[in-house]
């Protein structure tokens, strides 16, 4: 009988041929497809430093999405400009907690965000 001190984690490769094989399920991709990752594959993908160019480029691409996203927001209705500061709310650290500063980075962030949708909509009213 196998208790939970006895299992092993995954290994990294198993971890990371799981979260690909959900990315590719996500928004409707078939089986079959062909990026998707065989079971017995041990490195499906090659994992590592990514270059200047294309540093630059997720960059741009992480500035653009913010945009659509602060102009989608800026439209939205009052309770999900509610939900996305009770998220960063939530994702902030509590008290007897290890704050992580990535987590406060990106709570700050959400916060930012919605306070750029709200200054949209008051200029467009």
């Amino acid at each position: 009988m196998s208790t939970e001190k006895d299992e092993r984690p995954p290994s990294r490769d198993e971890i990371h041929r799981r979260a690909i094989r959900r990315w590719e399920n996500e928004g409707g991709a078939v089986s079959g497809s062909l990026h998707e990752v065989p079971d017995g594959a041990k490195h499906a993908t090659v994992v590592g430093k990514i270059g200047d160019a294309e540093a630059g480029n997720i960059r741009v691409r992480l500035i653009a999405i913010e945009n659509i996203l602060v102009a989608l927001l800026a439209d939205a209705a009052d309770d999900r400009l509610a939900l996305i500061r009770e998220m960063a709310e939530f994702i902030s650290p509590r008290p007897g907690t290890t704050p992580h500063r990535l987590t406060i980075e990106a709570a700050r962030n959400m916060l930012a965000i919605v306070e750029r949708a709200e200054h949209y909509r008051r200029i467009r009213e």
